[in-house]
């Protein structure tokens, strides 16, 4: 096994948490939605609502969460809602809007390496103050890399996949602002492919992401990356183990809402 009995029982420990908690505390909206309902069923419905309010909760903690406890578990720093503390002087923000600008009309191919070197070379010395982006889902500093993760949905609209380039290029902009020498790497990660087990080929990512440099990192590549080890299948297990034990509890809440026609 690669992936540690400790941090195995953790991760359990908190899903099986996570899950409880939401079993217990979870009420179906009340929102009326006659169309919805006639054709599905209130009870239907209901089922639908506390599967997308558990989405919601991996999206906004959970992926962070697990990504922290395999970190830590090998012996990697990591933090989640990390402060990434800096200042971009002006030059440097115009740098970075004319390299985006370039890499949305196509007029470059992105290229993680130089794209910080570039930034590196220009961006001046500042203070360490807060910034609208700095707030980072998940760090992760393995060896002596500093990685920025910002964790997002699976299938990222053109719009949303634009708007995260930019916040990368300042998170690096950011981060050197503090001090030149450091070797930092600003990342995507999509927690699982939904396109499995086809790649994952979204027209959006042409051309605006070093998919070579592992800009994005998606699914079993990110889980083995904040773990340090090819743990992607075990930690499906551990997944399928908890969803095995809370099988019974999940039915009766299940149960609860087909009472509620």
């Amino acid at each position: 096994m690669l992936l540690p009995s400790r941090t195995a029982k953790e991760i359990a420990e908190l899903l099986a948490a996570t899950v409880r908690e939401k079993i217990r505390t979870y009420q179906p909206e009340t929102m009326h939605m006659p169309f919805h309902h006639r054709l599905l069923g209130k009870d239907r419905y209901a089922v639908f609502s506390f599967i997308q309010s558990m989405n919601t909760t991996f999206g906004m903690s959970i992926w962070e969460q697990i990504a922290v406890v395999l970190a830590k578990g090998a012996g990697n720093s990591a933090e989640r809602q990390h402060k990434l503390l800096g200042e971009i002087d002006a030059e440097t923000e115009n740098l970075i809007n004319d390299l985006h600008y370039k890499l949305r009309k196509g007029e470059i191919t992105a290229n993680k390496i130089d794209e910080v070197e570039h930034i590196r070379r220009h961006v001046k010395k500042g203070r360490n103050n807060i910034d609208p982006d700095s707030t980072v889902d998940l760090f992760v500093k393995a060896e002596d890399i500093e990685n920025y993760f910002d964790i997002t949905s699976a299938k990222p609209n053109m719009k949303e996949f634009v708007a995260l380039k930019h916040k990368l290029l300042r998170w690096t902009a950011l981060r050197l602002s503090q001090d030149k020498n450091l070797r930092v790497f600003t990342r995507l990660a999509i927690p699982y492919n939904p396109y499995h087990p086809e790649p994952y080929e979204r027209w959006t990512l042409r051309g605006l992401y070093d998919l070579e440099n592992d800009e994005i990192v998606i699914g079993e590549e990110f889980w083995n990356f904040v773990a340090s080890a090819k743990i992607y299948e075990e930690l499906l297990d551990v997944f399928q183990s908890v969803g095995d034990a809370l099988r019974e509890e999940i039915d009766r809440k299940f149960s609860e809402f087909r009472k509620k026609k």
